[in-house]
């Protein structure tokens, strides 16, 4: 069935960089717009990067700008956040997030499909000399 499986987490050096990858199946990919969350222990789950369906299009939450990039390739179903100049405040749980558009919903809900997003199980970040 649906799954977003991420990869790519694990521990790095202040400064240094790594790559997350969320591989979907299960579902349309292209239809849905991607987005990266963290949290971290004792903390509210985050935005940190979000971008469209056909990649047209993306957002960042400040504390990241400058230093990740949010990518997608719907020929491989797959979503990515470069991270780069890693601070320690980016430890954290990433969580691998599709949404639906409004538009699909409404299609969807029509033809009596409730379209709902979908999470993956997260990978940890360590940021850490």
């Amino acid at each position: 069935q649906v799954q977003l499986v991420e990869s790519g987490g694990g521990l790095v050096q202040p400064g240094g960089s790594l790559r997350l990858s969320c591989a979907a199946s299960g579902f349309t990919f292209s239809s849905y717009a991607m987005s990266w969350y963290r949290q971290a222990p004792g903390k509210e789950r985050e935005l940190v990067a979000a971008i469209t369906s056909a990649g047209g299009s993306t957002n960042y939450a400040d504390s990241v700008k400058g230093r990740f990039t949010i990518s997608r390739d719907n020929a491989k179903n797959t979503v990515y956040l470069q991270m780069n100049s890693l601070k320690p405040e980016d430890t954290a749980v990433y969580y691998c997030n599709a949404r639906p558009y409004p538009a699909l919903r409404l299609v969807a809900g029509m033809a009596g499909v409730d379209l709902d997003d979908y999470w993956g199980q997260g990978t940890q970040v360590t940021v850490s000399s």
